[in-house]
């Protein structure tokens, strides 16, 4: 099959016959073999009904139905479970994602090799409240992931090479970030390219502003997993090291201060009295735990179901 369209919906009703007729026109158009995979994502507006008739007008349909709603990212990781084509497009349900992208994109992963493509909304009728948060989010991002050559991390509109979508999961928040989890599995060609933004026709946004705040701590998941997953005892153990050692060597100062006081008949103070002994107590206390911590993390990892899992691109 050479293509999947996996599109995550919640309460798109209105929206789901034209965005259906219209992807099966461009296939048709083009001579495609695909299947389009609507997930569901607990739907209250009638939108399983909705699927369930257009499968009987069209067999390339498929229909995945949440019983309730868990979110794009659980959607996503669903229907690509789903997917058979060998190259795998997603958008959004709202129409403001146009089908006629799909072949320019399919021909990039086909003819150019690309691993993924992300689509670039450059210009967007979005208002400020939503287009200025995502230019900082989007900045972040390039940032901690060192993929800079993209614009829009979190554009619905992206093609995947099939090998992809089967080895990355997504989950929580982290729909915003798959080129980063594509990135750290190992596939590095990953490209942009301007698409159009259309106008929403039906309904109204499902997104509200917790969703930045939710992005950013996934993000500062995936940095975190992505580097020491598989090695905890590197991060933890190499702070917790540095607290302990820094907490040690003030105490060995503060001793050898009185002591040589002691011996020279000085006055000084009580060790107790001194703010740098609670501060030199407090990093050894505190780099003892992260050691302990990263120990702990070590062992989990260690033990792990993946601790063994690598991502193996070809066996000849």
């Amino acid at each position: 099959m050479d293509i999947s369209v996996v599109i995550p919906l919640y309460d798109e009703v209105e929206s789901l016959p034209e965005l259906t007729s219209w992807i099966a026109r461009v296939m048709d158009e083009h001579r495609f073999s695909y299947e389009i995979v609507l997930v569901d994502d607990g739907s209250t507006d009638g939108s399983w009904d909705m699927i369930v008739r257009l499968k009987d007008q069209n067999p390339a349909i498929k229909g995945i139905k949440f019983r309730r709603n868990y979110g794009k990212s659980a959607a996503l990781n669903t229907g690509f479970e789903a997917t058979k084509g060998n190259v795998v497009i997603t958008m959004d349900a709202d129409l403001q994602d146009s089908p006629d992208e799909i072949p320019e994109l399919y021909r990039r992963i086909k003819e150019e090799g690309y691993d993924l493509i992300s689509g670039w909304k450059a210009k967007r009728y979005d208002p400020l409240s939503k287009t200025i948060p995502t230019k900082l989010f989007n900045a972040a991002t390039r940032k901690m992931s060192g993929i800079n050559n993209l614009h829009d991390f979190n554009c619905g509109l992206k093609a995947y090479r099939g090998a992809v979508v089967k080895n990355i999961e997504v989950y929580g928040e982290m729909h915003r970030y798959i080129p980063v989890l594509a990135k750290w599995a190992g596939f590095k060609k990953i490209g942009e390219q301007v698409v159009e933004h259309r106008a929403r026709k039906y309904g109204k946004t499902k997104f509200g502003m917790s969703r930045f705040i939710n992005g950013f701590l996934d993000l500062l998941s995936i940095f975190f997993v992505g580097k020491f997953g598989k090695r905890p005892m590197h991060f933890f153990g190499s702070m917790g090291v540095l607290s302990f050692f820094t907490g040690l060597i003030i105490s060995i100062w503060i001793l050898a201060e009185k002591l040589y006081l002691i011996a020279h008949h000085r006055a000084y103070r009580d060790v107790t009295e001194m703010p740098l002994f609670y501060i030199a107590i407090t990093a050894i206390i505190v780099g003892s735990q992260l050691f302990l911590t990263g120990f702990v993390a070590e062992l989990i990892a260690r033990n792990g179901t993946d601790r063994n899992k690598y991502q193996i691109e070809e066996v000849v």
